[in-house]
């Protein structure tokens, strides 16, 4: 029996996600699809890999078998493509670099603009993204990462050092000027339940107004005078209309680092990206902090 890869493939991401649905999002493809290549791969190994069920697929032990041996294949292929691509010389090529989107936009766009003006037969593509992508995985070369710890597998260097503070309108920093004592509307993360002891001490009228489970959605809010916003302080100073409160004095946050899988670090492609990448953020060190 002769299985096609993409038939294996599917079925490990079916038995992954338990859901036609998922298992298509994932692949990039259509359910129906995803349906086909399971029936078909069962009529070549003349049993069933999955039982349907109403709430899912559930596979057999046949299915948990294959989708063992296609996540040892998948592993094979991952770790043949990061040895060429840690070997590769060419300055041209896919590059796929992931950072979370606010850093895309406030602080590396130059780099991006520059590194595809100076090497333009590399077909550069970003990630914007706050989730963890797995370079062992392929799904990026580097990732931008803030974190206390980016991954002890992977190779990488700390780009910068980070703090927040409070941020907000003008009219608010007014208000506080004028009347510390007096009523100030904070903006906080959804899973915060208080105000830090500091805040309180500083500006005993403060309360949490609304709450948010995303910084795009907080620092949009704060930019339209709903409140005041603990963000990092090279966020407050990039947006406009936005100005720093001593209410909150600087705190230490996670840092700023580049990393990628030791197997990928030593290819033209992500050396280039680095050179430019590591003296930048050097030069605007002092806009992470204080």
């Amino acid at each position: 029996m002769d299985a096609h890869w993409d038939d294996l493939k599917t079925v490990m991401v079916l038995v992954q996600r338990r859901s036609l649905a998922e298992a298509a999002k994932v692949l990039g493809i259509s359910y129906t699809t995803v349906a086909r290549r399971v029936t078909r791969l069962e009529t070549q190994l003349q049993q069933g890999l999955f039982i349907r069920q109403p709430d899912g697929y559930q596979p057999t032990e046949a299915g948990l078998l294959v989708a063992k041996h296609a996540e040892q294949m998948q592993a094979a292929e991952h770790d043949m493509m990061r040895g060429l691509t840690g070997g590769d010389t060419r300055l041209q090529g896919k590059l796929t670099v992931t950072a979370p989107q606010l850093m895309i936009a406030y602080v590396f766009a130059p780099v991006l603009k520059h590194f595809q003006t100076a090497h333009p037969a590399v077909d550069l593509q970003i990630r914007a993204t706050n989730d963890v992508l797995d370079l062992t995985r392929r799904e990026a070369d580097l990732a931008i990462r803030v974190s206390r710890s980016p991954g002890d597998s992977l190779t990488g260097l700390r780009l910068a050092e980070q703090e927040t503070a409070s941020f907000a309108t003008q009219e608010w920093a007014d208000r506080y000027r004028t009347n510390p004592q007096g009523p100030m509307d904070w903006i906080v993360y959804a899973a915060h339940k208080s105000l830090p002891e500091m805040v309180l001490e500083a500006a005993p009228g403060s309360r949490i107004c609304f709450r948010f489970d995303d910084m795009v959605a907080m620092a949009g809010a704060a930019q339209a005078g709903l409140g005041l916003v603990r963000m990092p302080v090279f966020l407050g100073r990039a947006l406009p209309g936005l100005v720093q409160l001593p209410i909150l004095p600087p705190q230490p946050y996670a840092d700023i680092w580049v990393v990628g899988h030791p197997d990928v670090w030593p290819s033209a492609r992500v050396t280039a990206f680095r050179e430019m990448l590591v003296p930048f953020m050097r030069s605007k060190r002092a806009e992470f902090v204080g």
